[in-house]
């Protein structure tokens, strides 16, 4: 597969995972909430997995724009649940557990940039 080819689907599947993260984060009763999992296990393994989708499909982005985009996707989620309709309850915990997922996330991803780009120069001629 193309590089070109292989971004457009990662970026398909971040765009998904996003979708399906905030359809979720604001539907009245989840499904998810039915299997008893931590809430905030839930908030960390969404943006966890929203994080890596974000480095694998914009890899030249830089990865503070990442963290910041998607700590203010996690912060519109909480404001979103203080709208009453949605019967749900917004808390500053689950935006900090959105942050450390996605700081922990993104700074084993720069590592690993680095760790590979350095490898890189050391093997050119």
């Amino acid at each position: 597969m193309k590089t070109a080819s292989l971004l457009r689907a990662l970026a398909v599947l971040f765009w998904l995972a996003l979708a399906v993260t905030l359809v979720m984060a604001l539907l009245p009763r989840p499904p998810v909430a039915a299997l008893g999992l931590n809430d905030k296990l839930q908030h960390m393994a969404a943006f966890a997995v929203l994080s890596l989708l974000a480095w694998l499909a914009f890899p030249r982005q830089r990865l503070s724009v990442l963290f910041l985009t998607l700590a203010a996707i996690g912060g519109l989620i909480e404001i979103l649940q203080m709208i009453p309709a949605l019967h749900r309850d917004a808390d500053v915990k689950d935006w900090i557990a959105d942050c450390l997922a996605i700081a922990a996330v993104l700074g084993l991803c720069g590592g690993l940039r680095w760790i590979w780009g350095r490898g890189a120069r050391q093997s050119a001629p």
